[in-house]
């Protein structure tokens, strides 16, 4: 492995390259996220999303779905826009149930 590979110019940690095997239609997925969001670069989005799920692992799948689900209801606008407060009692019911 090269310098290029693992060094890290800047004094920060070491990096290390991998690599990952995607399905195309997932990949433009992944590109037109992460330039809609701003990212400068599909390496720094997937480093952004893995660090994510590795600092809060107990955000489950079933999170990610509610999320995404929502995400294309506003998208679609065929969602109801709910008040700051009524996300609060939601949370808030969501955590007595637990």
């Amino acid at each position: 492995m090269s310098n290029a590979d693992t060094g890290s110019d800047d004094g920060g940690p070491e990096t290390v390259q991998i690599n990952l095997r995607l399905g195309k239609p997932f990949l433009d997925d992944i590109d037109a996220t992460w330039k809609e969001q701003g990212f400068n670069s599909r390496s720094e989005f997937l480093r952004y999303a893995v660090r994510d799920a590795v600092k809060h692992p107990d955000f489950s799948r079933e999170g990610w779905r509610q999320i995404a689900t929502s995400e294309h209801e506003l998208r679609t606008e065929s969602s109801e826009l709910v008040s700051r407060e009524e996300v609060t009692e939601m949370i808030d019911r969501d955590e007595d149930s637990e």
